[in-house]
């Protein structure tokens, strides 16, 4: 007879998107469960790029300390065409961004998120797989088989499948992933490598045919280690995953499995052979800890979640891996989701907080896969966007929803300082009564739900202490408050937590002028700028969030 459990999530897949998501609902107070089908993590480097917008909602939830003393910094990138130096892209972005490129084999990334997950008394069951679920409209059963052979029903309020690219949830709830896949086969590799060049540049090496297209691609990210990168190159016909299959007599569909897990591997020979041929200087390969064969597909679902399931990361979206793009949107992804369960869990959330997640988070799936496979097919030279612009949004700090039915319609004449929806900017300068040293936005946003930010005092708007206490009110306590004041203003009173602007970094960063609110959710986007700031107009915001007759998950 099957066991029989309950919580208020279920999350299945503990990868780097599954363990965001629980780390933020056990952040949160929410009760989870985490499952996961392998008995252990798998120790290979697959998805190694964070972006500066993945490390600011790591340094939200409080980890970001521990993923940094891991990495390794990226600072650009090495490009080579038949042999000769073309090119040299630094990534460098604006001063205000606090985060640069970084790399991080995804087992390390995993490692910092499970032992931060453990600080809340919950670990990964390992060896549990999702068989089957039943939602209604209270709930959701789900079943599982347990590491001891048996199973378990399981009564969960939500259930979100991160359970990958042939997700049991996805297939589970009907959703489609239309798309498609690129013909050609690559090999990844795991290697050190002897050669001189710069340390934290990323190498993109290729040869032209005859009629000027790429016929030969080596493209190496820099690792954590002497001389380690993570490199990909064409797989040559006798390590084609597609053929063996064939041979086999089976059907792979295009999946292609893990070189470790099955089928012939690359080794050393194979990778030396293609650095022979596109290595900018002379080089010999080593220490080879894992290496695969893969296709790159391109997919993506109707729709992100149904009634009380969703879907978060490679279960919504896969895409190339142009730009290390798709590890970081699922972690948006979650950091999106876990606070909106948070909500309904705690019967704080109309319908309609849910109901966001696919209308914010989908447009950014389907913009990220166009834009990746444009760039694996044309190149990234290819974009029509200017450099910098590019970069911002390879670093995922473009993000917005500005179109979400959650964020309030922009201020009148609104310049071009954040709008509702963007992502909060971080400034620097913030002076406190008792610490002596200047603190960033984000240190006082660390850890925190949704805030809001109280600039001076403006003529025509409501005092920071009313403005307080509507938040309180209409949010049902779910809203702190605090009040940064203009440099050289008199000091704030001692109801509200202040600190002092004294660089003016923080009035030039939000173009507060003579006195402004922001209303920064938990994952960093602003969900209202208004200027001036009112109890009326801040309450209509927040009833956006926190209706005052909702109810619509109440158990």
């Amino acid at each position: 007879m099957a066991r029989s459990g309950s919580t208020d999530v279920l999350v299945v897949g503990a990868g780097p998107v599954g363990l965001t998501l629980a780390g933020e609902l056990r952040r949160a107070g929410v009760a989870c469960r985490i499952v996961d089908r392998l008995p252990a993590r798998l120790p290979y480097a697959k998805a190694v790029g964070l972006q500066p917008r993945t490390l600011e909602l790591f340094d939200r939830m409080g980890l970001v300390r521990e993923v940094l003393d891991a990495a390794v910094p990226l600072r650009g990138q090495l490009t080579y065409v038949d042999g000769v130096e073309r090119g040299r892209v630094e990534l460098v972005l604006p001063p205000e961004v606090p985060y640069g490129f970084a790399a991080l084999p995804q087992y390390e990334t995993e490692r910092v998120l499970e032992e931060f997950l453990g600080r809340y008394g919950t670990a990964i069951e390992r060896s549990t797989a999702l068989v089957a679920f039943a939602p209604d409209p209270a709930g959701v059963t789900s079943r599982l088989t347990t590491a001891s052979g048996g199973e378990e029903e399981v009564r969960s309020r939500f259930l979100v499948g991160c359970d990958g690219a042939h997700s049991v949830v996805r297939k589970g709830l009907g959703l489609s992933f239309e798309g498609g896949a690129f013909p050609e086969e690559y090999m990844l590799a795991d290697v050190e490598v002897d050669w001189g060049l710069p340390s934290g540049y990323g190498v993109r090496s290729m040869r032209r045919g005859a009629d000027g297209a790429v016929d030969d691609l080596l493209v190496c990210v820099p690792l954590p280690g002497a001389g380690r990168y993570r490199m990909s190159m064409h797989a040559p016909p006798e390590l084609s995953a597609a053929r063996q299959a064939e041979a086999a007599g089976a059907s792979g569909g295009g999946r292609v499995a893990h070189g470790l897990e099955g089928g012939t591997a690359p080794g050393l020979a194979d990778v030396q052979e293609v650095l022979d041929r596109l290595a900018p200087e002379p080089v010999t390969a080593s220490a080879l800890r894992w290496s695969s064969v893969f296709r790159i597909s391109h997919r993506l679902v109707d729709r992100y979640g149904e009634g009380r399931v969703f879907v978060a990361g490679d279960a919504a979206h896969i895409h190339p891996p142009t730009g290390a793009q798709g590890m970081n949107t699922g972690v948006q992804d979650a950091a999106n989701l876990a606070w909106k369960l948070a909500l309904a869990v705690g019967d704080a959330a109309g319908p309609r907080v849910l109901a966001s997640y696919d209308a914010e988070r989908r447009p950014v799936g389907e913009e990220v896969v166009a834009r990746t496979v444009r760039h694996a097919a044309e190149g990234v030279q290819a974009d029509p966007e200017d450099p910098e612009t590019l970069l911002l949004r390879e670093a995922q700090l473009l993000v917005a929803y500005r179109d979400s039915p959650l964020v309030a319609p922009p201020p009148r004449n609104e310049g071009s300082e954040p709008r509702p929806g963007d992502r909060a900017p971080d400034c620097g300068g913030l002076s406190g009564d008792v610490a002596a040293y200047p603190e960033r936005l984000f240190d006082l946003l660390r850890g925190r739900g949704h805030v809001l930010l109280v600039y001076g005092r403006h003529p025509a708007g409501d005092t920071p202490s009313d403005l307080a206490a509507a938040a309180r009110e209409v949010s049902r306590n779910q809203v702190a408050t605090h009040w940064i004041l203009p440099a050289g203003a008199p000091d704030g009173t001692r109801e509200l937590p202040h600190h002092r602007d004294s660089r003016g970094e923080f009035a030039r960063t939000y173009g507060a002028g003579e006195g402004a609110a922001f209303l920064v959710r938990p994952d960093g986007h602003l969900a209202a700028c208004l200027r001036p700031p009112t109890v009326g107009a801040l309450a209509a915001a927040l009833e956006r969030t926190f209706p005052s007759s909702h109810r619509a998950f109440a158990s």
